[in-house]
């Protein structure tokens, strides 16, 4: 939690902070914050209310489902749609020995591991590490 916060929820760290403040800023921070907490209040009751009316309609389809007969289990098949399967890793395109005899294998995409950038480096090809 901010320090701020800290010290608005705390009832003597506030008061000390406040202590300096004349009554005017006292009332026009109680307003300030009455106005927050009346535009809090507010929002809630709009979420709720848009909750209500979408919890009635939802009651009103499952009725009229009823009527049909249809269940949920029935929309299952054709409402969910599946999930795109992720693709199999490419094959390693390069390979080279390191210097500590560990094998290093690229696909060619992505960032080059820097065993092989320092071999371009020496003059070799990307040639010399095709599989």
């Amino acid at each position: 939690m901010s320090d701020f916060l800290e010290i608005l929820t705390h009832g003597r760290r506030f008061k000390a902070a406040v202590k300096e403040l004349s009554i005017d800023d006292l009332n026009e921070l109680a307003g300030k914050l009455e106005k927050i907490i009346s535009e809090r209040v507010s929002q809630a009751e709009a979420e709720t209310a848009a909750m209500a009316e979408r919890n009635a309609k939802i009651d009103e389809i499952r009725k009229q489902m009823e009527a049909v007969g249809l269940s949920v289990d029935d929309l299952g098949a054709t409402a969910v749609k599946a999930a795109p399967k992720k693709r199999a890793p490419r094959p390693p395109k390069y390979t080279i020995v390191d210097v500590n005899g560990e094998t290093i294998t690229w696909t060619g995409q992505g960032r080059m591991p820097t065993v092989f950038k320092n071999e371009l480096d020496k003059g070799r090809s990307m040639d010399d590490f095709l599989i």
